[in-house]
């Protein structure tokens, strides 16, 4: 049953994203003006890393790009509360577990999308890295949606406007942005910045898709960011299924 209902929820948000195919593309637009201004800034530059400045910055641009995308995710669940969608799906059988993965499993469907979007764009502009690489960064970027669009719906059931869930994720995601290497190698920065980056789980993650981006698939940072990653993932959809129902949504 909860493969079931988890497949219903998901088919009904997929087809609703589907029908947006603006938001669809426009959701990765901003990666892609990094990607098209940003990046042949550091074309030739040393960035303290393996492989060329695009194998350094594309992984960053796709975890950016689900780090924002997922974090605002629970702008939905406010919405459906103002519409009573929500108040009509808890008189309904369907399990609450599903109700949370059916949408972060149709987030985590949208933003890979948009990842090979941007990685084709990438290549276009002079990426080279290994294919099997590229799918093991989509993996994260998977992981990492589910995470964030986990939490975020669980954050949005506990506000009750859009005035209040908005500020709290700014202040969450511009620290978690810096604080990660998203753009560059934290290791360029002065020691003490290297060594707070360490306590943002997503600096690992970023560090695991540099070296897959290199086809270094055994080192620490792939092991440490594929643990982070699973372990974020499964703690953030506990807490995202325990908020759905203990609000009966």
């Amino acid at each position: 049953m909860l493969l079931h209902d988890t497949a219903i929820i998901y088919g009904r948000y997929l087809r609703q994203s589907l029908r947006s195919r603006f938001a669809l593309l426009f959701g990765v637009l901003m990666p892609l003006l990094y990607l098209v201004f940003f990046g042949p800034l550091l074309t030739g530059l040393p960035l303290g890393g393996r492989g060329s400045s695009w194998q350094v910055l594309v992984p960053g641009l796709l975890l950016q790009l689900g780090l924002f995308g997922a974090m605002f995710a629970g702008f939905m669940i406010i919405l459906e509360n103002g519409q009573g969608v929500v108040e009509r799906m808890r008189v309904t059988p369907v399990s609450r577990l599903a109700l949370l993965l059916g949408r972060v499993l149709r987030e985590a469907t949208v933003f890979v999308f948009q990842a090979v979007l941007l990685v084709l764009a990438a290549v276009a502009m002079g990426l080279r890295a290994p294919l099997a690489g590229i799918l093991i960064g989509f993996g994260f970027v998977a992981l990492l949606t589910v995470s964030l669009s986990s939490l975020s719906y669980a954050l949005a059931m506990k506000v009750r406007t859009p005035q209040e869930f908005g500020p709290l994720v700014n202040a969450v995601s511009m620290p978690s942005m810096l604080l990660s290497g998203l753009m560059l190698p934290m290791t360029l920065g002065p020691a003490w910045l290297d060594v707070l980056s360490h306590f943002m789980p997503f600096r690992y993650l970023v560090d695991a898709m540099r070296d897959a981006y290199v086809g270094a698939y055994t080192t620490d940072h792939m092991l440490y960011g594929v643990l982070v990653a699973v372990g974020f993932a499964a703690v953030a959809v506990t807490v995202g299924t325990r908020v759905f129902r203990t609000t009966g949504a």
